[in-house]
């Protein structure tokens, strides 16, 4: 099978590449990126003026929920999500039931995803079985079954012991720890961030200090062990101003952003919309400048969206009680598109942030579109405008505070290995 992407704007860091350019897919491969490539004969054509050409999305935060919580997302719900976004490949966290800590989990996560065939999925492995912070989980086999990184995503690694451990076996097998970072101590049954807002709206808030004092920590055995530490989801200014400095000295440290935390901030919360609950929870402005200035500065490398689809019933409740999460497949290009519209991030370094260095942490296919890779590839219309409604989400969770929001920017065809699986929003 052929394929011809004609007249749009081919837009590859990795390979230094930003210019006018058609695509040739044959097979399953990148055939060739030139000027003017005649169309040959029997290939479908697809024409992609006025927009952006770029290796394929990876989303390296996504809840699946299955095994266990299908009632909240399948691994079929959840990638076809991801390829009406714009995503080729997700990396799962293991927060599932069983919880991911063994090879058999693995390898399902795998099958399952290989009969959905909407997009790729990268299973992470637990650090500690049954994330249940005690005993770490096993590590070698996991890999071996096809997991490309390690974390208790969802809760954290409490006890400082297990993680340097945890930090000294994961070098063995070159595995990224992915780490949540909250102390659970201080963050107590907090619902909200800690200040004004949570003051006003009398919700129990979570410190920044929660956040902040783990990040410390792990970047310290990182440095100790020499091991590669991911901190996922950053979300204040001190978290930024620690990953900085442990970069300046050398440790071993990637980081990511979710666009909810770089767009909303606790304010959000004053309607109490069990939507806006997430975790880490919203923060101020203050931080929402500091985690901006961190992605284009390159203290932050990743954009991810830790997709976290729940039920209606569950999310559909008073404040205190309904579980913490929202939805972001379907939303995250769109919203990113927004910071290139506002001279926060260029095109270039946005399609780092979600492509180029999420293959490169994770040590994944992807990233780029040099002639005799995997094709897979996002086609991006930069004008394309409309108004986001969760009733018309491929995925089965409906929770996300940007309903009604118009966004411009939306991903036009989705591509995974020479094949086209979303043209037009539409799953194919």
């Amino acid at each position: 099978m052929r394929l011809l992407i004609k007249g749009g704007t081919v837009i590859d860091p990795a390979a230094g590449i930003k210019e006018k350019a058609d695509v040739l897919i044959q097979g399953e491969k990148v055939a060739a990126v030139e000027k003017k490539i005649r169309r040959p004969a029997g290939a479908e054509e697809i024409k992609a003026d006025g927009c952006l050409v770029v290796p394929g999305l990876i989303d390296m935060h996504v809840h699946l929920r299955e095994p266990g919580y299908e009632y909240k997302e399948t691994i079929a719900t959840g990638t076809a999500a991801a390829a009406a976004g714009g995503f080729t490949a997700v990396a799962c966290m293991p927060n599932t039931n069983p919880v991911c800590d063994q090879p058999t989990v693995v390898e399902y996560i795998l099958r399952r995803a290989e009969a959905a065939g909407f997009c790729r999925v990268y299973p992470i492995g637990a650090i500690t079985k049954g994330q249940e912070g005690r005993e770490l989980a096993e590590m070698g086999q996991m890999k071996e079954a096809g997991a490309v990184a390690v974390s208790d995503d969802g809760r954290p690694v409490a006890d400082a012991r297990i993680m340097r451990l945890a930090m000294e076996y994961s070098r063995a097998f070159d595995l990224p720890v992915i780490s949540h970072c909250e102390d659970p101590n201080l963050a107590a049954e907090g619902v909200m961030h800690e200040g004004y807002w949570s003051t006003v709206l009398g919700l129990r808030g979570m410190p920044a200090a929660a956040e902040e004092v783990m990040v410390a920590r792990d970047l310290i055995l990182a440095e100790v062990t020499g091991a590669r530490l991911h901190i996922a989801h950053v979300s204040t200014a001190r978290s930024v101003d620690l990953i900085r400095a442990a970069k300046a000295r050398g440790v071993q440290v990637t980081a990511e952003v979710t666009p909810h935390h770089l767009y909303l901030t606790d304010a959000a919360v004053q309607e109490y919309d069990p939507d806006t609950k997430v975790n880490p929870p919203l923060r101020t402005e203050a931080d929402v400048r500091a985690l901006r200035k961190a992605l284009a500065d390159g203290t932050i490398d990743v954009i991810a969206t830790d997709h976290a689809p729940h039920a209606p019933e569950e999310k559909k409740r008073e404040y205190n009680y309904a579980p913490f999460g929202m939805v972001g497949l379907e939303t995250a290009l769109p919203l990113m598109a927004g910071l290139v519209r506002e001279g926060v991030l260029t095109w270039e370094q946005l399609v780092e942030k979600m492509s180029v260095n999420p293959a490169r942490i994770l040590k994944v296919p992807g990233g780029t579109l040099v002639p005799g890779t995997t094709a897979d590839i996002t086609i991006i219309d930069p004008e394309a405008e409309k108004v986001v409604d969760p009733e018309k989400f491929y995925s089965r969770g409906r929770n996300t505070p940007f309903r009604g929001w118009k966004l411009k920017g939306w991903p036009k065809v989705t591509i995974k290995g020479g094949r086209i699986i979303m043209i037009e929003g539409r799953i194919v």
